[in-house]
């Protein structure tokens, strides 16, 4: 619930990152100068509504792989330091197991909603709901074409979690030395986690959606996208849309935990 409710708020962003992301290969041109541009662009030639475009199969991939990468995090952190003081690394290394786990499992759902945000900023529409999508790659590209990009979308989810989920523990931990538990803490925990997870998984990230967006064969692997970007766009290239990711993952940190934190603390369970 905590995610699908950053979702809902943060999806307009994440629309225009993805945009940002591909526009070198959408027309070979730049279309999207920034984000506040960007969104003004689509929203005259697309009107309002495509800023919310993909936002169903995002709330299907918040509800199960954010589910599963932060369901397990506890547990598996316990798994890995039953009592006292966890260490730095292996809150990191929980992070790492329950974000690969969910993202590995739920790799569909992402592949949808990027084609479905993809597709909206060109002439001709070739999926018309998250379901046509999903019938659609499966009877064209099978099975393996609703896995396209599970390599950087599973790696993406090991860095994103081990940053994010780490990082809020960690400094929710050393601010807990200074004041007590409460919504103040959250946020400014949840803030400095939405700013390690941005600037860790930008480049994974822009790959991502590049694998994702681009027709069979356009890239052999992850490294020979990361190569192709890098030949191609220069090392800036690999922080392309980097502000709306910042501004998404950011926002969306922030929703998350603190949600996440009340509806825990409403359960009777301990927080994170």
């Amino acid at each position: 619930m905590s995610n699908c409710t950053a979702v809902l708020c943060t999806n307009p962003i994440d629309v225009v990152k993805v945009r940002m992301q591909l526009q070198h290969e959408l027309r070979g041109t730049i279309q999207y100068h920034g984000l506040l541009r960007g969104a003004i662009k689509i929203v005259q030639n697309e009107g309002l509504l495509t800023l919310w475009s993909g936002v169903e199969p995002a709330l299907w991939r918040e509800a199960s792989y954010s589910t599963i990468r932060m369901g397990a995090y506890e547990p598996i952190k316990e798994l890995l330091h039953a009592e006292g003081y966890v260490p730095l690394w292996k809150k990191i290394m929980a992070g790492a197991i329950s974000g690969g786990v969910g993202a590995c499992l739920t790799s569909p759902t992402d592949l949808i909603k990027i084609r479905l945000q993809a597709q909206r900023g060109q002439k001709n529409y070739i999926y018309s709901s998250t379901i046509s999508a999903f019938r659609h790659i499966y009877r064209e590209e099978g099975l393996r074409g609703l896995y396209r990009g599970v390599g950087p979308t599973t790696q993406r989810a090991i860095i994103v979690t081990a940053s994010q989920i780490a990082s809020y523990d960690e400094t929710k931990h050393l601010l807990l030395s200074y004041t007590k538990e409460g919504v103040l803490i959250h946020f400014l925990a949840a803030m400095s986690a939405g700013f390690v997870a941005a600037v860790t998984t930008s480049p994974i990230d822009l790959i991502k959606s590049r694998i994702m967006n681009a027709p069979s064969g356009r890239y052999r692997s992850v490294i020979d996208c990361g190569r192709q970007v890098l030949r191609a766009e220069g090392l800036r290239g690999f922080y392309t849309g980097f502000v709306p990711v910042w501004l998404r993952i950011g926002p969306h940190t922030m929703v998350t935990f603190l949600v996440f934190e009340q509806l825990r603390r409403l359960a009777g369970m301990k927080p994170i």
